[in-house]
């Protein structure tokens, strides 16, 4: 409390001074959004919180941020960024991630009505399946197996150990109470995805705990895909099981990559141009395979894109329901003002860090 107390104070007065505005880097604004439902809290009992955003609390961020910028598409973007295009407002451009079957129902209903345009970057192995992604069903084993009890960092640790996995040299841990959500990222981004596997798995056998997939995780079908793009909804790639790329070898890269490319257009009839990195995380080697690949545009959660690949790392914000709540639990312009500003940006999130980073947030600079 008291830190969200200092941190509502301190926006408002960046924000209000007009201090905010002087973060602001001269580049455009990317969204990026997971899932869109009715009702956080009911959601939020089975699913990430950080992956959920409700459609009102949505719908507040949209307007706030259509009075400063004009919405663009991604490919009105990527002529921006070329040089090809130029517009009188700053602009600003709206994406999803992952595929979920909500986005479809509650986001994109929203941004029709007001005129925005919009992209949907998909996992394609689940389009169409009954399939869980990785995180939300590592993220539901997790909770089920810790069921009875509050653990702390040390304990997960310990917990891994016993099925062999071990966190990388060097990795933090401390006696803080874990975080789930921050948890399964932290999971997905130092260990294969093979790995990963073998966690669920034995997760899955030792404890029983084998989750059904719920109807609010489903993934899009084609034919919602094809109808989506019809619509003029841009689709783009987020690979093919959302591996997270940086914890995987050159050959699982590249089939991640290309094959989730080769994928859409086969199914969808049309190029694919724009791909969203799982995690945000990025390396010269993800780079390269992202460029080989044939993609003209690829997003992070850096901050800052890389000098000899910029239209392959531009950066995105990622919002969800509570990215600027204040300290009374209201929507505030302030908080909004400053997280798109980059006030916040104080320092990179390496793969190594403890589990109280926000690996959400997070991405990779081994470049």
């Amino acid at each position: 409390m008291l830190r969200s107390l200092v941190k509502t104070a301190a926006a408002n007065a960046l924000h209000w001074s007009g201090i905010a505005r002087l973060f602001a880097k001269n580049a455009p604004l990317v969204l990026s959004y997971h899932r869109v439902v009715e009702d956080f809290s009911a959601n939020a009992k089975d699913s990430m919180p950080p992956m959920l955003i409700s459609a009102k609390m949505l719908e507040r961020q949209i307007d706030w941020i259509g009075r400063r910028y004009q919405f663009v598409s991604l490919d009105e973007l990527g002529s921006y960024l070329q040089g090809e295009k130029s517009f009188p407002k700053p602009v600003a451009a709206v994406s999803f991630d992952d595929g979920y079957e909500d986005t479809y129902e509650h986001g994109l209903p929203l941004l029709h009505r007001k005129g925005i345009p919009s992209a949907v970057f998909v996992v394609t192995d689940l389009v169409g399946t009954s399939k869980l992604q990785y995180h939300d069903w590592l993220y539901l084993l997790l909770r089920r197996a810790f069921a009875q009890r509050d653990p702390r960092q040390d304990e997960l640790f310990a917990f891994l150990r016993e099925f062999g996995v071990r966190p990388p040299e060097g990795t933090k841990s401390g006696n803080d109470l874990v975080d789930f959500s921050k948890a399964v990222n932290f999971i997905l981004a130092v260990l294969p995805q093979s790995e990963v596997c073998r966690v669920i798995e034995t997760l899955e056998k030792t404890h029983n705990l084998a989750p059904s997939p719920a109807q609010s995780h489903r993934a899009l079908t084609w034919d919602r895909l094809r109808e989506m793009q019809q619509a003029g909804v841009i689709i783009g790639s987020h690979t093919r099981s959302h591996a997270v790329l940086t914890a995987e070898d050159a050959e699982k890269v590249y089939e991640e990559i290309e094959g989730s490319r080769k994928e859409l257009e086969k199914k969808l009839g049309s190029p694919v141009r724009h791909f969203a990195y799982p995690d945000g995380r990025f390396n010269r080697m993800t780079i390269k395979a992202v460029a080989a690949s044939g993609y003209g545009f690829a997003y992070t959660t850096s901050p800052r894109p890389d000098a000899d690949y910029p239209l392959l790392t531009i950066p995105r914000r990622v919002l969800w329901e509570r990215s600027c709540i204040d300290a009374l639990g209201q929507f505030s312009p302030a908080l909004l003002d400053c997280l798109i500003s980059g006030v916040f940006d104080f320092g990179d999130y390496g793969a190594g860090g403890g589990l109280g980073q926000d690996f959400r947030h997070g991405y990779a600079v081994d470049l």
